[in-house]
Order: structure tokens, then C-alpha cells, then sequence
């Protein structure tokens, strides 16, 4: 039963399944619309360099190039940045790319930065970012390609090159954070806050 109380539903400017399983799973009644939007281009434009704030812009963004095409309607952006000492890490582009990010995180903390915006009639509502740390085992070239032979093209849709709900999981250690975090959609502040506005039936 959804618990979502407006007539018309949210909208999820995202292709990503995780965070529309997340969203199903919550309950809440949504249409996903990807934004239509170069974040690589935002994100340079924006003169951002700190994780947390390029991801609550890009993801800000995102809820607003949607929201400014479905006028009165509520629209949720979201993003993720990896980030490990210093660096920032984007999709990996291709194979290739995907081994090279594995090696740059093996034995090593990283951490994911998940943003979350809800943006209505090109206006921000609320922005959230939630911060998880990760540490990545130590791995070996054979572990590096038995991983990428099984993961298969999986590997190049998200940041870091594994997805912890899927094979992912068996390349850490420790995992300190909030697991919507981890997937992307830190729910529960998402949750709270159209509780908030009255928006939810439960």
C-alpha cells in the first residue's frame, strides 16, 4: 500500500534501479525521469572541489532541470561521489578503468558521499548529504580479475566499481554508515522530511 498522500506521485529524477527499488520498497508512489542534464560539465562549471558538495549540487540539479518540466509536482535528485585520499573517483570507463579504481581503493578507506535534494517548481526544498566509510580488503591481481570476470559490465554503473548489494560485498573489510547511504538514497532523512510536510500517511 503506497503512503504517499498527493493525488499525483513523486517523481525520481534518476535511472538508477537501487534507488527506485528503495523508493518502492518505502512505499512511496513515484515516476522516474532521469535528468537530462552533463553533471562532468556541472560539476567543473560549479568550481566545487569538496565530495559532499558536488554531489548535493549535482544532485540538486538534477531535481531541478526535472522539476522545471513538471510544473508543481514534487521532484527528488540524488548522486553519489567517492572520494579516497584526496582523490575523486567517477564512473570507471570500462574494464580497464573499473581494475584501475580497485586498485587505487584496495586496503584502503574511502568514503561515499550520498546528496539527496528535493526540489519543487525549480525551487529547493531540502538537501541532505550523508557520509559512509567503506574499507576495501587488500586485493591481488587474480582477485581483481576474477571480480571483474563475475561482476561483468555491472562494474561500470557506479562510482567505485562494485555495488555492496551485489557481488561488491565480498571485496571489504569494514563498513561504518547508514546502508541507504551506501545505496545511494539516504532515506530516512528523506523520509523525515516529507513526513514533515505532511506528504506521508505514516
Amino acid at each position: 500500500m503506497a503512503v504517499w498522500r498527493e493525488q499525483k506521485p513523486l517523481i525520481l529524477a534518476s535511472q538508477s534501479r537501487v534507488r527506485q527499488t528503495l523508493l518502492s520498497n518505502a512505499g512511496l508512489s513515484f515516476e522516474a525521469k532521469p535528468a537530462a542534464i552533463d553533471e562532468r560539465v556541472i560539476q567543473k562549471n560549479s568550481g566545487l572541489i569538496a565530495a559532499g558538495e558536488i554531489a548535493a549540487h549535482l544532485a540538486c540539479e538534477k531535481a531541478r532541470s526535472v522539476s522545471l518540466q513538471s510544473p508543481g509536482r514534487y521532484v527528488i535528485g540524488a548522486d553519489q561521489t567517492l572520494e579516497s585520499e584526496g582523490r575523486m573517483f567517477n564512473k570507471p570507463a570500462g574494464r580497464d578503468g573499473a581494475a584501475e579504481h580497485l586498485r587505487a581503493l584496495s586496503g584502503r578507506t574511502h568514503a561515499l558521499h550520498a546528496a539527496i535534494a528535493v526540489v519543487r517548481n525549480g525551487e529547493a526544498l531540502f538537501e541532505n548529504v550523508s557520509v559512509a566509510r567503506l574499507t576495501m580488503r587488500e586485493l591481488s591481481e587474480d582477485t581483481i580479475r576474477a571480480y571483474l570476470d563475475v561482476a561483468g559490465d555491472a562494474v561500470t554503473t557506479s562510482v567505485g566499481a562494485y555495488q555492496l548489494e551485489g557481488l561488491g560485498v565480498h571485496l571489504f573489510d569494514r563498513i561504518e554508515g547508514d546502508h541507504f547511504t551506501i545505496l545511494g538514497l539516504p532515506l530516512l532523512p528523506l523520509l523525515a522530511f516529507l513526513r514533515g510536510e505532511g506528504l506521508l500517511s505514516l
